[in-house]
């Protein structure tokens, strides 16, 4: 695949802070234009920081980083440190940003720079939830048709994961989701069933930490952290690595498949952030979104330890 100029739109959290090396990591295929951040995993405030540390591990302060908003549209923010920790990165200490934060909302930098390319080549991969995202479409109306698509975790055809129904991303702005769902933009969704098949057992993780240097130790700690609450949870041999997902699909696409589907979102009741994935489009509705269900998950994991690998210098 050619180069792509993404859009990096996040809630750092451990497996975001993978899916931003992974992208550094990638160089002839990613071209990284911004970080844009959103609460989520943890609060605003700890996300803004959250990006920069990652990015000033990896010696890539350059990267601009863009805060954006503080809760969801309608509904109170939920985090989960009971998942990442207080800090969203708990695991590994990490370097004190140095580089500050750009001036201007979030929002208004995913329009200005999907604007001002030419149509059909800026992506925004989406790891949290959506509503920087959401909030960009309304704004800019033409954003729609000049974005090449979105990529983004979150989601499940079949069980959730902070409710029954609903997996975190959705469930934190389901309204912004349905705005995104409904946008017309090529999606390319990644959900639970495929997610949890990425899973970082003790293998794969002491693969990650013979890379050597400063980044594999600061991986490793932040994923063994990681690691406890859905090794316990779900009685597995590793926690899902859910974010990079994004990331491989646009470096190596034939690590996974999928179909088209037509995905709803729940916007009520006890099923609230739900997405409604007709798989065998049983109600002959347009498809909206590449649902992602099977993956490679050793070529990902070979995929991942030969990126990360070309951070270990530092």
């Amino acid at each position: 695949m050619a180069r792509q100029a993404i859009i990096l739109d996040c809630d750092p959290g451990q497996d975001d802070a993978i899916a931003i090396l992974l992208a550094l990591g990638a160089p002839e295929e990613i071209e990284l234009l911004a970080i844009t951040v959103v609460a989520g995993n943890v609060p605003l405030g700890l996300t803004r920081v959250n990006a920069r540390k990652i990015l000033e591990l990896a010696g890539r302060a350059d990267v601009p980083v863009y805060a954006g908003c503080e809760r969801p549209l309608v509904r109170p923010l939920e985090t989960a440190e009971h998942v990442h920790g207080e800090t969203g990165l708990n695991g590994a200490v990490l370097p004190e940003p140095t580089t500050p934060l750009r001036d201007g909302h979030a929002v208004d930098a995913i329009i200005e720079l999907v604007m001002s390319r030419p149509p059909r080549t800026v992506t925004i991969a989406a790891v949290g939830p959506l509503t920087n995202v959401a909030l960009a479409i309304r704004k800019e109306p033409h954003l729609s048709q000049r974005l090449r698509q979105i990529v983004l975790m979150g989601g499940a055809i079949e069980l959730g994961n902070i409710t029954p129904a609903a997996e975190f991303n959705i469930y934190v702005d389901p309204h912004a989701a349905d705005i995104v769902f409904r946008s017309g933009v090529p999606l390319v969704m990644f959900g639970l069933d495929v997610t949890h098949q990425v899973l970082v057992t003790g293998e794969r993780l002491a693969q990650l930490r013979a890379n050597g240097g400063r980044v594999a130790e600061a991986v490793h700690g932040l994923l063994d952290f990681f690691n406890r609450f859905d090794m316990e949870r779900y009685d597995a041999p590793g926690a899902p690595l859910h974010d990079p997902c994004v990331i491989a699909w646009l470096i190596d696409p034939t690590l996974f498949a999928g179909k088209d589907c037509p995905v709803e979102i729940e916007l009520e009741g006890r099923s609230i952030g739900r997405t409604l994935v007709d798989w065998w489009n049983t109600d002959r509705h347009p498809a909206n979104a590449t649902v992602m269900r099977e993956v490679d998950a050793d070529r990902f994991f070979t995929l991942l330890t030969e990126r990360l690998a070309r951070l270990q210098a530092l």
